[in-house]
């Protein structure tokens, strides 16, 4: 890409680290230095700059970025009118989407959102809340809530949004799920203009490839294993392949070699079953990124 650099925007807070750590998959390193809001990378076309999530949409919509990872809820909180090219499915603990719920202590006697008329909710997304009681007919007030909104109930407030990705927070501080009002992932975005622009769009598809790649990598794992042709047809029945898995024939044309990729998470119930239907040096290997 000549001419101007790539102006990107790199989450600052709670998915910091989780992007960072993406992008080193994806093949870009990320170094913050004492500038901490302006990290060095390592490709001469791209300028980084940390921003908070929540404020990320609105300086993609007025152009101070070319484009930024953000979530998917802090677009539809600010209204912010920029282009989603893609959603990049990670979040702070694991490869997931958040959910954005309606939540009342354990021993509330609200059931569902038709029973906050007239109470108060606390949430750090009062114009996702406030639309999501619109949906309902039900006027509340919405207060805005900077962080731990989880103690405010039950003195402070009647009822919380929060997001969760486990629920396991929740939880711990006795609430109870009463609905989802909005499901989010870390979504790429970028600036109307700067989209129009070939070079940077280009350059922006090419690092969403990667990074996707990586992502398609993280739960997954290659393995190579030898079998008798006459115990082919039993093995390939244990397998799970992502598309078909590649038969390569041997020296020995008794024997082919298979390559194929799964989800880490069955290894340890497909091996066994691999060993039983008489595959032979079984090799689990890691993977970097899956372009599919």
């Amino acid at each position: 890409m000549s001419g101007e650099k790539l102006k990107l925007g790199i989450p600052k807070g709670s998915l910091q680290d989780a992007t960072i750590d993406l992008f080193a998959r994806a093949g870009w390193k990320i170094t913050l230095g004492s500038r901490s809001y302006v990290p060095a990378i390592d490709d001469a076309e791209i300028e980084c700059l940390m921003v908070r999530a929540q404020e990320m949409a609105r300086y993609v919509e007025t152009g101070a970025l070319d484009a930024g990872i953000t979530g998917h809820d802090w677009v539809v909180e600010t209204g912010a009118d920029v282009e989603e090219l893609a959603e990049l499915v990670y979040a702070k603990q694991r490869l997931a989407r958040v959910r954005w719920v309606l939540a009342v202590p354990e021993d509330s006697k609200i059931r569902d959102a038709r029973d906050l008329e007239g109470k108060v909710i606390a949430t750090e997304v009062v114009r996702i809340t406030e639309k999501y009681l619109e949906k309902f007919g039900v006027k509340a007030r919405v207060e805005f809530s900077w962080g731990a909104t989880e103690v405010k109930v039950p003195q402070l407030a009647d009822a919380i949004v929060e997001v969760t990705e486990t629920g396991s927070s929740l939880r711990a501080n006795r609430l109870r799920v009463l609905d989802t009002v909005l499901e989010s992932a870390t979504v790429f975005i970028m600036n109307r203009k700067a989209a129009a622009e070939a070079a940077k769009r280009e350059k922006v598809e090419n690092l969403i490839l990667m990074l996707q790649g990586a992502i398609a990598a993280a739960s997954r794992v290659g393995l190579l294993l030898n079998v008798r042709r006459d115990d082919l047809e039993t093995v390939l029945g244990v397998l799970p392949a992502l598309k078909k898995p590649t038969i390569s024939a041997l020296s020995d044309p008794d024997w082919v070699a298979i390559n194929t990729i799964i989800e880490e998470a069955v290894v340890r119930q497909i091996l066994p079953k691999l060993k039983a239907a008489k595959a032979q040096g079984i090799v689990e290997y890691p993977l970097n990124k899956i372009v599919l």
